[in-house]
């Protein structure tokens, strides 16, 4: 797929497979929201193939659509209507739509049904764009930040009902700008940079395939000259980096790594505010993959 000169899809390649929650992630122009129109038949391929359930999404629109929900980043609703009237209708456009007030239990809507669509606050706007995606019982429901301007409670609730469809059959291609969020929920995660699949695996093959662990620490103050101390009581195969009142231990984290931190504590008489261990997460795979953030 080419936008003028630029390339925005490059001999892109990834299956996804049935009843599982697959993750597509990358930062801001990667392509990946070129492909997932793509896929889902608001764009025609310049080049390659193209199947979803089997059909292609351009050729047969019309026995694709009522098996596929889409849930939009923002938009789907008109501006005046009424958020109950607005998934009342969308119901009425399917054979055998799911429950609408259940719906609107489920994803805590109950008490903003007869607010108009542009009073809604935005992690509403999101769930009930969730729900319009998912009235029609689709077999696949692609889910763009689903989760996006949700509380902590509502997240944890889209979350939930997410792993719930999967659990029933259904499969979710899920874009997201949340690491934890992909890290969570996904069976597979495909990272997409410059048009091109970069890396794809399962949230614990891609972080495991970093074998180096991280030992994080937050200290209250430190001296140059007792971070070099540091340095060189853990050698040249422990890369130290100095954050904002915290100091990042990065490489063979182990035993023999906690218990000089420990002396090197007692020696200096710091106590640290926290110390963490752990393995890299999605987000440190992510940044080292594409060597740029993901923006919201």
């Amino acid at each position: 797929m080419r936008y003028g000169d630029k390339v925005a899809v490059d001999h892109l390649s990834f299956q996804v497979d049935r009843g599982t929650i697959t993750a597509v992630l990358g930062p801001n122009g990667a392509g990946k929201t070129t492909t997932l129109e793509t896929c889902e038949g608001y764009r025609k391929p310049q080049g390659g193939t193209v199947r979803v359930l089997g059909l292609d999404p351009q050729r047969d629109r019309r026995a694709l659509l009522p098996r596929i929900g889409v849930m939009l980043q923002s938009g789907g609703a008109w501006s005046g209507v009424k958020a109950m009237e607005m998934l009342d209708h969308v119901a009425r456009l399917h054979a055998h739509p799911l429950d609408t007030g259940m719906l609107y239990e489920r994803l805590g809507l109950a008490d903003c049904g007869r607010t108009p669509y542009r009073r809604l606050s935005g992690g509403q706007q999101q769930r009930l764009g969730l729900a319009m995606a998912l009235v029609g019982r689709p077999e696949l429901v692609f889910v763009d930040e689903p989760t996006a301007g949700m509380d902590p409670m509502a997240r944890r609730t889209t979350w939930e009902l997410l792993e719930e469809l999967r659990g029933d059959g259904v499969t979710v291609v899920l874009t997201t700008h949340h690491m934890d969020e992909a890290e969570r929920l996904s069976d597979l995660v495909h990272i997409i940079d410059r048009g091109r699949v970069i890396a794809s695996g399962t949230p614990r093959e891609l972080t495991s395939s970093h074998k180096e662990a991280t030992l994080r620490m937050v200290v209250p103050t430190l001296s140059g000259d007792a971070r070099t101390e540091l340095a060189q009581i853990l050698g040249d195969d422990v890369e130290i980096t100095a954050l904002d009142e915290a100091v990042q231990i990065s490489g063979p984290a182990d035993g023999s790594t906690l218990a000089a931190v420990a002396r090197w504590y007692e020696h200096h008489e710091v106590l640290p505010v926290s110390l963490t261990l752990g393995q890299r997460t999605l987000e440190d795979v992510f940044l080292e993959l594409t060597g740029r953030e993901i923006e919201a």
